[in-house]
């Protein structure tokens, strides 16, 4: 089938009002949950497939992940789709105001291949959750997992309102062609260029989950022992191939020698005394991507590590030291198991440091200085920022989740991605009472002094009067509100 009919067909669906139903999306979202208590044995093997990834990893890291979140979006979904009361002032005491939770209509969610499970579901659940009718793209870079959802989706959800599309740039090119309401992208920033350019053409909003090259600052008041433990899980988990990975260290030389010492006797205490035989490391995804890596560690002082196999798509845990600003290593973000080091004196200079460049997905500090923290937090700019430990913030459904400028623009995570997939439609409602129509009439011609003096008042007023106040307005204030009325009204004619 055609890519235009597909989309033809999800858009009929859409204008039909079946995704609107709120019990419809329930139902769907408990299928979605029924496909993953079902399925978990054939995800994890999927994930092993692609990437070797252990069976902890894939639970931990992807189907637990998924899991849970959506337990979180069946659980508030009532709750989220009722339309919104805001604050009103005294200017529309008399009024409705209300905030509408509308589905944007056909959304294209584009997975990405190192977490190809959560990283193209856990938007897709957002998306049905919020009404819309969805184009599910996973990634062919990890054809398992492609597989898997291709064979799987179509079996538990409304195939009306939810159609998979497999295939590579060829297929996600003409994809593009499409007019959709809404794009939710996550990959590399290169390619988030591309959807951008594809979603102006129709002025199509989007999300764009990219990435970046995420710094973590350790200072002398950090307990090395345990944020060296926390930095080296964080950085050689899914062997590195993950958008919030620590991507390199800023520290001072003395911390870099302390962190080294702890980073060898901990890597063989995981990885055993050759980490290519241990079953807890994952693999470079493909040849493309090893050649990349490998091509980083030519001329560059290797610590720790540093051991390559091509055949089997393996790097070792690697950190590098004696690294410099222009460095092949320090231009592009890393995505795979190599750590630098580079030297800074303090946080000021790690500040300058950070801010030189473009801004990151994630920052991380390690420090108990409550200053050095707060100097750090107030003057960079990060997507998200976690203090003394790494990846932790993702995990937190209650915090938004998405980059800022390079790193990309939106966010989503619980409450925030069914916002990220919902217009916020603003309502007014007004009646025709006479009191109502009586105060409105002064914004009618012909205009007069009074009729400005009383509008001016009013609209001072209400940047400082809420609703709170109303009853104390009525005692106190109707006498005065009668005067301006009656003066308005005399100047009428003037």
């Amino acid at each position: 089938m055609a890519y235009s009919e597909i989309v033809q067909n999800l858009r009929a669906a859409f204008d039909s009002g079946k995704t609107r139903n709120v019990g419809f999306r329930e139902k769907q979202l408990q299928n979605l949950m029924r496909m993953y208590e079902e399925n978990h044995t054939e995800m994890a093997r999927a994930l092993a497939s692609d990437l070797r990834k252990h069976k902890q990893e894939a639970y931990v890291m992807e189907i637990d992940y998924l899991m849970n979140d959506l337990r979180s979006i069946i659980l508030n979904l009532r709750d989220w789709v009722q339309p919104k009361k805001p604050e009103k002032t005294i200017v529309n005491m008399m009024d409705g105001v209300f905030i509408y939770n509308d589905p944007y209509g056909v959304a294209l969610v584009i997975g990405a291949w190192n977490y190809p499970l959560q990283l193209t579901l856990a938007p897709v659940a957002a998306a049905i959750a919020a009404g819309n009718c969805v184009v599910i793209k996973p990634s062919e870079v990890s054809p398992a997992c492609s597989k898997f959802i291709a064979n799987t989706v179509p079996k538990y959800l409304d195939q009306d309102c939810y159609r998979v599309v497999e295939g590579g740039v060829k297929e996600t090119t003409e994809l593009l062609q499409q007019k959709f309401d809404y794009i939710f992208f996550t990959g590399a920033n290169r390619i988030g260029k591309i959807i951008h350019k594809a979603c102006s053409e129709n002025l199509t909003p989007c999300t764009l989950e990219l990435g970046g090259k995420s710094p973590c600052y350790i200072d002398s008041s950090a307990d090395i022992a345990i944020a060296t433990r926390r930095i080296l899980w964080g950085k050689f988990i899914n062997a590195g191939q993950t958008c919030i990975a620590p991507d390199y260290i800023l520290c001072s030389k003395d911390i870099q020698e302390q962190f080294l010492k702890e980073a060898k006797s901990i890597l063989k205490e995981w990885y055993g005394e050759n980490p290519k035989h241990s079953p807890d490391l994952c693999r470079i995804i493909n040849q493309q991507h090893f050649k990349r890596l490998s091509g980083l560690l030519k001329g560059a002082n290797v610590a720790i590590g540093g051991d390559v196999d091509s055949a089997d798509n393996y790097i070792a845990p690697t950190i590098l030291t004696n690294v410099k600003s222009e460095d092949p290593v320090m231009q592009d973000e890393i995505f795979g198991p190599i750590l630098p080091i580079l030297v800074v004196e303090n946080a000021n200079d790690a500040i300058k440091f950070i801010n030189a460049r473009d801004k990151p997905l994630a920052l991380y500090i390690f420090s108990t200085n409550e200053a050095v923290r707060n100097l750090i937090i107030a003057n960079t700019s990060a997507g998200g920022m976690c203090i003394n430990d790494v990846l932790g913030h993702f995990a937190v459904e209650s915090l938004p989740f998405g980059g800022v400028g390079p790193s990309g623009m939106g966010a989503y995570h619980g409450k925030y991605g069914f916002d990220t997939f919902t217009h916020k439609k603003s309502c007014l409602i007004k009646d025709f009472n006479a009191v109502g129509e009586k105060l409105a009439s002064s914004r009618y011609p012909p205009y007069s002094d009074g009729k400005l003096s009383f509008l001016s008042t009013v609209l001072k007023k209400r940047r400082s009067i809420s609703l709170k106040c109303v009853p104390y307005l009525f005692i106190f204030g109707l006498g005065v509100a009668s005067t301006l009325i009656v003066n308005c009204l005399r100047d009428d004619n003037k």
